[in-house]
């Protein structure tokens, strides 16, 4: 299906800002929707004068005029002249009849949508009238409020510039509850689940009447923190979200004010109790405070263990045991420099650039003995999984530390490449340097740091190491490695 914006740039031209006014309607229309009992369709004015659906929304309070999609269609004749009308006269044009989709009617009204004066497109609300009948008051408010919120769009007053935008966890929908106020904050009437859900925060009584902000004030506790948005929300005065919590319940509201020319004259308040949801939050953020601080705590242990073995190495008169303790030492920092990784951050991925670049850099200056040796990483290795993080990290060290000491032994310059080449979890990497190259009768040799490295890229990463002769000079060893969502998924498959 095309997108709202694919559809206005194929069906007629229009202004970037005008474009950015339609995703804000769209993006808040279903609580229009839900108040009015109706389906929603935007119809954009063509360039040849017809009209072109480019988005819908149904109803999650009652039945659907459209069980398929609209989007991409050109409207009946019996409803091209309405919505010619409400875009030519600038005002709301309501059917007198009703007109019939197969075994069922729907009453239909065509509102334009205004922008600074113009009317750039037409909504069409469509109403159900295939289960009508007396309804309640409940519903007589939630059509009072859906007309006030299409008058604003006849006017250009609605959708608001200033909304909360993007998804946040618990926002509170029509059906969740509902509570109408006047220009001043008092409540003209409260639904039975925003009832319950005042009820449970501790009001006692009706609401109806009542300023909803000092009722909700005199029920939180001293010393709480409280939403510093929260009165101009429980007043109607912004459109803004807020939480209010008291007695270990919580509360998620929303405001839209309701105005007439530019004079606020009340609004709509949605709430939900949304205790459920902060309880799982914040337990949620205590693991993920305890996960962080084992991986400090970890990566604390691991630096006493590199202190100790620098100390023992110091210890050793033989050269061959203080080197192979050096080596030690340097693979315990390189595992202890991803867990301090790890702790900087709220997932379980590590932002592999730029601890790769401080282990290399550690790994090269350790490694070389006067000279000087540059290291530089092309390309991106981007988030890669914990899981992987330290076995390639402690491979790349490996093959730069190699070759330094063994490529640029008795030469006081050199450089080290680390080429990237990652598509989304296939990763190739190729370390090469301008050293003396392999020896023709060892190739790769069989030390303990070559031993090391196949081990964890056939076991760990699932992948394949290959050392072979650079052209110009030096070594190159090329790794390619399948990242462990990867390699997950194609096992599942």
């Amino acid at each position: 299906m095309s997108t709202l914006s694919d559809l206005v740039a194929r069906h007629g031209p229009l202004a970037a800002a005008d474009l950015e006014w339609l995703h804000l309607l769209v993006g808040d229309w279903q609580v229009v929707s839900d108040l009015a009992f109706a389906d929603l369709v935007l119809w954009l004015p063509t360039s040849d004068g017809d009209f072109v659906a480019v988005a819908q929304c149904r109803p999650s309070t009652g039945a659907t005029v459209h069980y398929d999609d609209v989007v991409g269609s050109h409207p009946p004749d019996g409803q091209r002249p309405q919505l010619r009308r409400a875009l030519d006269e600038q005002a709301p044009q309501r059917s007198r009849e009703p007109r019939w989709f197969g075994a069922y009617a729907v009453r239909e009204e065509a509102v334009p949508v205004v922008r600074e004066g113009r009317p750039i497109a037409v909504l069409a609300r469509q109403t159900n009238l295939g289960g009508a009948r007396t309804p309640s008051r409940l519903e007589l408010n939630y059509v009072e409020a859906a007309d006030d919120l299409l008058g604003m769009v006849s006017r250009g007053e609605y959708p608001a510039p200033d909304a909360p935008t993007g998804p946040r966890r618990g926002a509170p929908r029509v059906g969740d509850g509902l509570v109408r106020l006047n220009g001043e904050g008092e409540v003209l009437y409260a639904s039975p689940n925003a009832l319950s859900c005042f009820h449970r925060l501790g009001v006692l009584g009706d609401l109806v009447g009542r300023s909803l902000v000092e009722v909700t004030s005199d029920l939180i506790e001293q010393n709480a923190t409280v939403d510093e948005s929260m009165p101009l929300v429980l007043m109607g005065r912004a459109p803004w979200r807020a939480d209010v919590e008291a007695r270990g319940v919580a509360l998620s509201m929303r405001a839209v004010p309701l105005t007439e020319h530019g004079e606020r004259v009340g609004a709509v308040l949605l709430c939900r109790d949304v205790s459920e949801l902060r309880r799982r939050e914040r337990e949620l953020i205590t693991k993920d405070a305890t996960i962080r601080e084992i991986h400090h705590r970890v990566k604390n242990n691991l630096q006493t263990v590199a202190a100790l073995l620098r100390l023992q190495s110091r210890r050793m008169s033989s050269p061959e045991a203080r080197e192979a303790l050096g080596e030690a030492m340097r693979r315990v920092a390189t595992i202890a420099l991803v867990h301090e990784t790890l702790s900087q951050t709220l997932d379980e991925s590590v932002p592999f650039d730029d601890l790769v670049g401080r282990s290399l850099r550690l790994a090269a200056d350790v490694a070389t003995a006067g000279a000087h040796v540059r290291t530089k990483v092309h390309g991106s290795f981007g988030a890669v999984p914990a899981e992987d993080a330290t076995a390639l990290a402690l491979v790349l060290t490996e093959l730069v530390t190699n070759a330094v000491e063994h490529g640029f032994a008795g030469r006081e310059h050199g450089s080290v490449d680390i080429v990237v080449d990652r598509d989304g979890d296939a990763l190739q990497v190729e370390v090469a340097d301008d050293g003396a190259g392999l020896p023709a009768e060892h190739g790769a040799g069989t030390g303990l740091g070559t031993q090391i490295v196949s081990t964890l890229v056939r076991n760990e990463l699932g992948g394949s190491i290959v050392w072979c002769p650079r052209d110009g000079g030096g070594t190159s060893v090329v790794l390619q490695a399948r990242l462990r969502q990867g390699r997950d998924t194609a096992t599942v498959a």
